[in-house]
């Protein structure tokens, strides 16, 4: 193997965010379909703030795209589907052969967390519906819960989430948050439902493909992508076309000062990124930031989702959005909605030159969802507030 290209580590934050579309000029052409198929993955999440995470992601790349614009490039015409990746994911359909890994595994594990009363017979009953009346929501296929607890699941819901599982079943869509399913063979075209790759060459590819998406990544950032085992990466690098690197600070562990080996794409390494930065609030749940390690690593930056955290233990908020300015991190809001008022719960900055790019950042959200006013009640720095007023007033 050839000696492992050294890259500082400003090189390797420049190549990760241009690698996730936030560094040069993003394809508005392609919008959110070609976004998708850029980051391969797409994370689902209920919370719902400003928007649910899936839209916040393309607005953070692209700008104001239109939130129904954004669900119709996902859902429609079957380009899209549901399932497990980095956790529950929108996914380019091109990448359902790719998966054949886990839905192999799950059906050689034989369940999932529940287990049905009796799975031949609900299994075939679901297949039967939806064959013949599809595509429904769980609602429709007879109900999600028994009628307990919310992970009471009827027998019904069990069934079609162990055919989703499993392929027999795929989500084409969201409706009002309910899962939508259809049968794997109507919805997904006929060259990607007959393809059935090995293990082994679904892993390779799903390692290139991570690698493409983070630019410049560790073997434990391509393992957390689409949440591979780190020995499945390890196995899979040799073949996966992404080239050995060494960044600069980024060190091994235990190791002081001898870098880590880091692997990266080949086409991100031929010329400099270069090109406009992106000014504005990510999602906790965007793949920029999915790993806390990574993100401290890369921006010397801790990221923390504190939603499930108890309120009195919360520091930066409920859903902190950090601030990206010029391919840094260099603020956190915490924000909410009332009426036509975007309201920052709190929010704080790591230096006060970046307080025009926060109160840009606050503007175009709120625009962007509808609102008319921008009030942030708790600033970090209350010095800041009266200039922090007059440029959301400009």
């Amino acid at each position: 193997m050839a000696t492992p290209l050294e890259l500082s580590s400003d090189q390797a934050r420049r190549i990760a965010l241009r690698a996730q579309g936030f560094l040069g000029a993003p394809d508005r052409r392609g919008g959110v379909r070609a976004m998708l198929r850029r980051l391969g993955s797409v994370q689902l999440d209920t919370i719902s703030v400003l928007a649910r995470s899936h839209e916040l992601i393309p607005y953070a790349r692209l700008g104001a795209v239109g939130r129904e614009a954004v669900e119709a490039a996902y859902w429609s015409g079957n380009r899209s589907f549901e399932y497990w990746s980095h956790a529950a994911c929108v996914l380019p359909v091109e990448e359902w052969p790719l998966f054949a890994f886990r839905r192999r595994a799950f059906q050689r594990r034989g369940h999932r967390w529940h287990r049905m009363e009796d799975a031949e017979r609900s299994c075939a009953e679901i297949v039967a519906k939806l064959r013949g009346e599809g595509p429904l929501t769980t609602k429709e296929l007879g109900g999600a819960k028994r009628g307990g607890e919310w992970w009471d699941w009827s027998e019904s819901k069990i069934a079609v989430e162990w055919l989703l599982d499993t392929g027999v079943v795929v989500c084409t869509e969201r409706r009002g948050w309910r899962r939508v399913y259809a049968l794997a063979e109507q919805a997904v075209p006929a060259e990607l439902l007959e393809a059935e790759p090995e293990d082994e060459a679904c892993l390779r590819q799903l390692v290139f493909q991570s690698g493409q998406a983070l630019g410049v990544a560790t073997e434990k950032d391509l393992a957390d992508y689409h949440r591979l085992r780190v020995e499945q990466v390890t196995a899979a690098l040799p073949g996966s076309g992404l080239v050995p690197v060494r960044v600069a600070g980024w060190e091994r562990n235990g190791s002081a000062g001898q870098p880590a080996r880091a692997w990266a794409d080949p086409a991100a390494l031929v010329a400099e990124p270069r090109g406009r930065h992106r000014t504005t609030l990510l999602s906790p749940f965007d793949s920029l930031i999915w790993d806390r390690a990574r993100t401290e690593r890369i921006f010397g930056f801790t990221h923390r989702l504190e939603a499930y955290t108890p309120k009195h233990k919360r520091v930066h908020g409920y859903f902190t959005m950090p601030l990206l300015v010029g391919g840094r991190l260099v603020g956190r809001v915490d924000p909410a909605r009332e009426g036509t008022t975007l309201v920052a719960r709190q929010a704080s900055l790591t230096s006060p030159s970046a307080l025009p790019a926060l109160a840009d950042a606050l503007r175009e959200a709120a625009q962007w969802v509808g609102c008319s006013s921008v009030r942030v009640e708790q600033l970090h720095d209350e010095t800041l507030r009266i200039p922090l007023e007059k440029l959301l007033a400009a």
